[in-house]
């Protein structure tokens, strides 16, 4: 098939959608929404998608990457079309629990500000969740990995703390801290550290032992030999170990928001449950979804840039 014709597939999945909105009309059993948000939505990403399909002309890396991902998002596109057809047009699951699209995605033009609020109060407590466990893991990591009998004493109460699910510790962590809020930086900081401590650990035992004796015989100190050869030579097991750590980190991040924050992503999914208001559930679950697509691609971005030599081994 020709190139051209294939980057055009979306325009195709696109104007289906479009179609069918505007020929068969909404069920009586679906709520109203405002405005037809499903179009406006299938208008913005074919304004976006024009533009890159204008500018795969110029770029030949922008082409091929087009190319191969144009029947992707043509199929997205029918997919979603399928998913108005079920739940709009003909309600063929309960409403209540199966919102029309109109009101999923109308959820990020009316509750726009609601909605920053909680992604900048999750981030918050991400962030520090992350650095506290991510530091942590990475000094437990280099200590279990470089020193033996550290890794005697340490080694079996990660093995036994670790596997264990960090929201699962809530009843005790409740009862240590004070707020909620500083236990739920805690189960996020106990996700983030088993990983990275696992796989930093794991990759500096891994290191070819002639690398330390080359650096010993050149006269290299202790702190050198960990932070000029075990570490740089144990990046990759690390990076994947900050891939787990963001993934659990996610998961626990919603779960912990749950126990009594008042904001939050996982806060706010939990309240429009509450109130039965399943459109904006769906619409908080769509943000989670992209930001952490978002955060792991950034992981993997900045992979690519410091491990020049494995650019394309993993992939996301």
């Amino acid at each position: 098939m020709n190139k051209t014709l294939i980057k055009t597939l979306p325009f195709a999945g696109l104007a289906l959608g479009a179609v069918t909105d505007l020929v068969i009309s909404d069920s009586e059993l679906q709520p109203p929404a405002d405005h037809p948000y499903f179009l406006y939505f299938l208008g913005l990403l074919a304004v976006v998608y024009g533009i890159l399909f204008i500018a795969s002309f110029i770029s030949a890396k922008l082409d091929e990457r087009i190319s191969y991902k144009a029947p992707l998002i043509a199929g997205t596109a029918v997919l979603i079309t399928v998913i108005n057809l079920i739940t709009s047009k003909y309600a063929l699951l309960p409403v209540l629990f199966f919102p029309c699209l109109d009101r999923v995605f109308g959820v990020f033009g009316t509750d726009y500000e609601l909605l920053i609020q909680c992604i900048l109060a999750s981030g918050q407590l991400l962030l520090r969740g992350f650095l506290a466990g991510g530091i942590l893991g990475f000094l437990t990591g280099i200590l279990i990995g470089f020193n033996k009998k550290a890794s005697y004493w340490i080694s079996p109460f990660m093995k036994f703390v670790g596997p264990i699910p960090p929201t699962s510790w809530s009843p005790l962590v409740l009862s240590l801290f004070t707020t909620t809020y500083s236990a739920s930086v805690f189960m996020v900081a106990l996700a983030v550290w088993f990983p990275i401590t696992l796989m930093t650990s794991s990759g500096i035992q891994n290191v070819n032992n002639s690398y330390f004796e080359v650096a010993s015989t050149l006269g290299s100190g202790k702190l050198n030999r960990i932070f000029k050869v075990a570490v740089p030579a144990a990046m990759p097991s690390i990076f994947l170990g900050i891939f787990y750590a963001t993934c659990s980190a996610f998961v626990t991040l919603v779960t912990a928001e749950l126990l009594g924050a008042d904001a939050g992503l996982g806060w706010y999914l939990n309240w429009e449950k509450s109130m039965m208001l399943y459109a904006n559930v769906y619409a908080g679950l769509i943000l989670i979804a992209v930001i952490c697509t978002m955060v792991i691609t950034l992981v993997f971005k900045i992979k690519d840039q410091v491990l020049v030599w494995q650019r394309g081994v993993i992939k996301w």
